[in-house]
């Protein structure tokens, strides 16, 4: 599965990784899958077009904006592929365990994106965990599936539990956040699943106002943490709209197959993601020394289960650094991220291991606690935290944070009550050297901050 806004050197290395023989596309990326596969042992390109499955002027208007594909020589069309395949026996699939049915890739924001083998297990285990669930979720309701399908989330919580449970699932291919609302008011969706950040663009929207969304039975949202005002803003939201249910959360990540705690509104606590899965085991282990912790304390979440990845594909050693038997002898992968679990199982997110900012003095401040204390002035509309190389001593980093301010402020008064706010709420090594007023957060393709490019920007930006 791979993004086909992928560049043309990416996809190449994506499919020299698994010496791929076919590749089957969309009619808009061949020109670029084209170039791909030059240097590759590719032998044959399959070609499929929206057009061959739409009918009259839909059809005809495709055509229009799109251009009508333009048949080569080194390629073979879908209508002709199924042809071909006509008369062929087709042997039935036994079961074997433990089988590899999808390889996607993690996001690359540490460096080259791994590829991860994800088996007919892990889908089918995702799907029977969010089942068993209260969750009121029916054969006769409507699921809008705006995840693309190249990551684990999209695979196995936007295609694969929907069609299991038998849903009518609402593709749309190219998601844009600012029409959100239109959606919601055109397919009237009973469940979804998105990134907190679009919840922004939801409880803005004046298409929305006064209408009535209580066809919404399970709001999800997954892939990032949900701010804490941001969550309690969309609950009212969904409340005065006429919604039962209040914001659905959960926690996972690429090499879990996308999800293992998921909140419900008997135990949705506010900040949480909610509490893990049947058969999912989540734990708190201190990163240093292994030793599993207490409720309450912070440390690298771990994870064991049947939604652990196989492994990375072709890397080993990636594969045992990040996934390894415990001292109870079951095999757990660790996250990287850090959080702690309360006396009721509920998880809490903290921060990624990655993100934490080490000062010169060895103190580390977690951006997330930056973050909440800066959103506590009613200016801000979006923030993040990063560190960045402090120019002073010879080691270290210093926090900074970016920021969206809300319409109607002005950026050197918020800045400097911001600087009062801090030092009330923060330690004094936590302490952000600078704010930096932005008019938007840069976002990776599935709609996360995307903290590394903001950090890239951090290193080449004066007076800051």
């Amino acid at each position: 599965m791979v993004d086909p806004r992928t560049s043309v050197d990416g996809i190449r290395d994506y499919i020299k990784e698994v010496d791929a023989k076919c590749v089957l596309t969309i009619d808009a990326a061949y020109s670029k899958i084209k170039q791909a596969v030059v240097g590759t042992n590719v032998r044959y390109i399959i070609v499929v077009s929206p057009a061959d499955s739409l009918v009259g002027l839909k059809k005809a208007l495709y055509k229009i904006k799109n251009g009508a594909f333009q048949d080569a020589n080194d390629c073979i069309l879908w209508d002709d592929f199924i042809t071909q395949g006509k008369h062929n026996s087709i042997p039935t699939a036994e079961y074997k365990k433990d089988t590899c049915c999808v390889i996607v890739h993690t996001g690359g924001t540490t460096g080259t994106p791994k590829g991860v083998m994800l088996s007919n297990d892990n889908v089918n285990a995702l799907v029977l965990q969010s089942i068993l669930t209260e969750i009121d979720m029916k054969r006769e309701h409507t699921w809008l599936d705006i995840m693309p399908p190249f990551i684990a989330y999209g695979i196995g919580m936007g295609l694969c539990l929907p069609l299991v449970i038998g849903m009518e699932t609402i593709l749309i291919p190219s998601f844009d956040a600012s029409k959100f609302d239109e959606l919601l008011l055109k397919h009237k969706p009973n469940h979804m699943v998105f990134v907190p950040s679009y919840w922004g663009t939801i409880i803005k929207s004046k298409k929305l106002k006064r209408k009535d969304l209580s066809f919404i039975i399970a709001p999800t949202v997954g892939g990032d943490t949900m701010d804490k005002e941001l969550e309690l803003s969309a609950n009212r939201f969904l409340n005065v709209h006429g919604c039962a249910y209040t914001v659905t959360k959960g926690y996972g990540m690429t090499e879990i197959c996308a999800g293992v705690t998921g909140t419900l509104d008997s135990n949705n606590e506010i900040g949480s993601v909610g509490v893990p899965f049947v058969k999912s085991i989540v734990s708190i282990f201190d990163p240093v020394n292994g030793q599993e912790m207490k409720y309450n304390d912070i440390g690298e979440i771990c994870v064991s289960g049947p939604n652990l990845m196989l492994g990375y594909y072709g890397n080993q050693a990636a594969t045992d650094e990040i996934m390894h038997p415990h001292e109870d002898g079951n095999l757990w992968l660790h996250s990287g991220d850090l959080g702690y679990m309360n006396e009721n199982g509920s998880l809490f997110i903290i921060d990624r291991i990655k993100r934490i900012i080490v000062r010169f003095d060895g103190f580390k401040v977690f951006p997330s606690l930056l973050e909440n204390a800066v959103f506590c002035h009613k200016a801000i509309e979006k923030c993040c935290a990063v560190g960045v190389k402090d120019a002073e001593h010879d080691q270290g980093q210093i926090p900074i944070v970016f920021i969206v301010l809300k319409d109607g402020f002005s950026a050197e008064k918020v800045k400097e009550e911001l600087i009062l706010l801090c030092k009330d709420k923060l330690a004094e090594y936590a302490q952000p050297k600078a704010f930096y007023f932005v008019p938007e957060l840069p976002l990776t393709p599935i709609g996360k901050v995307d903290y590394r490019a903001l950090e890239e920007i951090a290193k080449t930006t004066a007076g800051i």
